[in-house]
């Protein structure tokens, strides 16, 4: 059978009850980064490092619970019928989009009461969400909890160990590796807004450039996973892509628009 074995427990070690997981390690490490990242950045952009350190605690608050209330409703069948595991998030189960959707609500209620200027404020964040999202997603290898479907191809993951969070259907079989598929194309996109932001120097431009390529990666990828159909045979990720990212490239378009007006002002 043609794969790479994954045989990690996701369990490092275990005392008692209380457990460290390769998963809840990645996370950490994750936010460690982006809060770090950020702080540079939000530094140059005149936004006091204190202000960001402060934030963060905030922002993973919100993206923790988004996270796990976006997962945990698409999986409420499941759910339903076991509400302890709701709680248990140090299995894994955390939602991007739920996460980006927490934690940018924190941030936009902070910036808000702090008077931090909102657009300035998200362009520092994003290249630290991305690495921190790149990070997380190895942690989701050890864990098996972001799997593909059934592949033949040579890359495809076969998990093994008992502990791994992969459907009892797909243990031993070669699934797609969409945590590698999803670094590749984050990766990518880091890329991307470094460069766009060296060519566009308007406040929010950086940040809607990654939520609309991040959103296209993200739609296209999502069909090799094994999800819940929602609407129009799409799973919910596909949905949240496709109106993230009309919502972001109206956005970019409007500010390119108002820029275009306003020097046509100016010069008149």
């Amino acid at each position: 059978m043609n794969g790479i074995t994954i045989n990690i427990d996701p369990v490092i070690f275990q005392l008692g009850h209380f457990e460290v997981r390769w998963y809840s390690v990645a996370i950490m490490l994750a936010v460690v980064a982006a809060v770090l990242i950020t702080m540079r950045r939000a530094g140059k952009r005149g936004i006091p490092g204190e202000q960001i350190f402060s934030l963060a605690l905030w922002v993973v608050l919100g993206g923790l619970l988004g996270a796990r209330l976006f997962h945990v409703i698409d999986r409420w069948e499941y759910y339903a019928g076991n509400p302890l595991q709701i709680i248990q998030l140090q299995q894994g189960g955390l939602a991007i989009w739920g996460a980006l959707a927490g934690g940018g609500l924190a941030l936009l209620v902070y910036a808000r009461i702090k008077q931090l200027p909102l657009g300035r404020l998200v362009d520092a964040v994003t290249p630290g969400l991305l690495v921190a999202q790149i990070i997380g997603r190895f942690g989701c290898i050890v864990n098996g909890d972001a799997y593909g479907g059934v592949t033949g191809l040579p890359w495809g993951f076969i998990y093994v160990n008992p502990g791994a969070s992969i459907p009892p259907d797909l243990f031993g079989l070669p699934t797609h590796p969409y945590p590698v598929y999803e670094i590749i194309w984050n990766g990518l996109v880091l890329l991307g807004v470094l460069k766009l932001e060296r060519r566009f120097t308007t406040s929010g431009v950086t940040f809607l450039g990654y939520l609309a390529l991040y959103s296209l990666g993200r739609f296209i990828l999502t069909f090799v996973r094994q999800e819940n159909l929602t609407l129009g045979g799409l799973q919910q990720a596909q949905i949240i892509a496709l109106l993230a990212m009309a919502v972001s490239l109206l956005a970019i378009a409007f500010i390119m628009v108002k820029n275009r007006f306003t020097t046509k002002v100016a010069l008149e």
